[in-house]
Formats: structure tokens, sequence, C-alpha cells
């Protein structure tokens, strides 16, 4: 089998772990008071990396979990990529004192490509990562609440040539759906950039999908509603790790 990179992702509102369906923060549900508690045990079934998007921050348009972040940060190894809100360099590094390896930035990288840019320059395409999220083959910015005329590839291409070699696209008609994730969407980024390393996001619904995905080699998945729901248990994702 080939192998793909397992991410799960922990979304934070209040401070707590929660999943929203499709961006919409009216579909709210809490599943653990403590994300600690949540990267705590991922961490025991062999996981290394933890996506942790602050919903409150991408609401805000600047960071505000940072705390849970410490805290994960401070009492887990995992290697945690951070997003949420990220939109004046005081944000990254916050992001960073907070102990983030890495950051993905996506709202700002089309509203403010001048200093998204200036992000890869300072940090190197190691630290960040950009943001893709789409619908219908366009992008779409501000928790998804905000749709743009920006085609994804050509989007994806340009900030390529600008040194970003991480990829975090988002299919959002799949986010939360437990549907299948965007296998077509994600061969045809990879038809045109080879060399990228794409995270595909959004709509995993069992260990299935995580098969499809490695089979048809994109290099890592991003999920959490599937765990949180029972769909995929911990111990499954050992023989992909």
């Amino acid at each position: 089998m080939n192998k793909i990179d397992i991410i799960p992702a922990i979304d934070i509102i209040d401070g707590k772990c929660v999943r929203l369906s499709q961006g919409d923060y009216n579909s709210k549900k809490v599943y653990n008071e403590d994300p600690l508690e949540v990267a705590k045990e991922f961490e025991d079934h062999g996981i290394k990396r933890l996506h942790l998007v602050d919903l409150d921050g991408a609401k805000a348009g600047r960071i505000i979990n940072y705390k849970v972040l410490e805290r994960i940060a401070g009492q887990t190894n995992l290697i945690i990529d951070f997003g949420g809100g990220l939109k004046r360099s005081e944000d990254l590094h916050i992001a960073f004192e907070s102990g983030a390896q890495m950051v993905t930035g996506g709202s700002i990288a089309v509203k403010n490509s001048e200093e998204f840019e200036s992000w890869i320059e300072q940090y190197g395409s190691e630290k960040i990562i950009l943001g893709a999220d789409a619908k219908d083959n366009k992008i779409a910015v501000t928790g998804w609440l905000e749709e743009t005329d920006q085609e994804l590839i050509p989007f994806i291409k340009g900030y390529t040539e600008k040194g970003i070699q991480k990829v975090i696209c988002t299919d959002i008609s799949k986010d939360g759906m437990l549907q299948g994730p965007a296998i077509e969407l994600y061969q045809e980024i990879l038809g045109e950039l080879p060399e990228l390393y794409l995270v595909a996001s959004g709509g995993v619904s069992g260990i299935k999908d995580i098969e499809k995905l490695a089979e048809a080699k994109i290099p890592a998945v991003i999920f959490g509603k599937a765990i949180y729901e029972g769909k995929i248990q911990l111990k499954e994702l050992e023989r992909f790790l």
C-alpha cells in the first residue's frame, strides 16, 4: 500500500473540541471539553501529526485559542500545524511561540497576497502551508462564508511559483458530511503539480476512504468527524503509521 500521512484534526470553539458541517457555525457539535485529552489519545495510538484549527479565530480574524495550542504543544510531542484567523505577522509570532511547527494561511493568501508572500519569505516553505478551500472549483474564504471567482488550480499554481510546497485542499461540499473525499479533484491537482505535498481534507467517512486516497497516491489526509463519530477507530489507523 502507498504511504499516506495521517493527520487528525481538532477544531476549537470556546476552548472545546468541536466539528462543523460544511463550515456552518450553527451546525456545531461539541465532542470533548478538553482538546488536550483528544490530542493525547491520538498520540497514544502512534499518531505524529495534528491539524489544529482555531474556529473562533477564523471568525474574528485574529488568533484566539493559542492557549489550547500551548497546552497541546507543551504536553505532547505531536507536530502541530495551526490555522484559523491568521492575518498578521503578530498572529504567526504567537502561533510559533505557542508551539506550532507550521501554520496554515487560507483567507490571507486570497485577500492579502503580499502579506502571505512575506510569511513564505520570512519563515520558509517548510513552515507555511497554503489552505486552499474550494466550492465548485472556486476558492472560498473567511471560514467559507465568502466565495471568490479565483479558480482553484491556477490559485495553487501561482503560490507554488512563490515557493509553497504544502497545500491543504478542502472541498467544502464534502466537509463534515462523511460522504467520501474529492479524490478526482486531488488527482487533477497532482496531475498539474506532481511535486506538491497535497493534503486532502474533508469528506472522509471511514477507513476505506483513506485506503482509496493512499491508492490514488495522495500524500496526506486530514479528517476529524469520522473519528469523533466512531466511524474510524484509532486502532484501525495504526497500520498506516
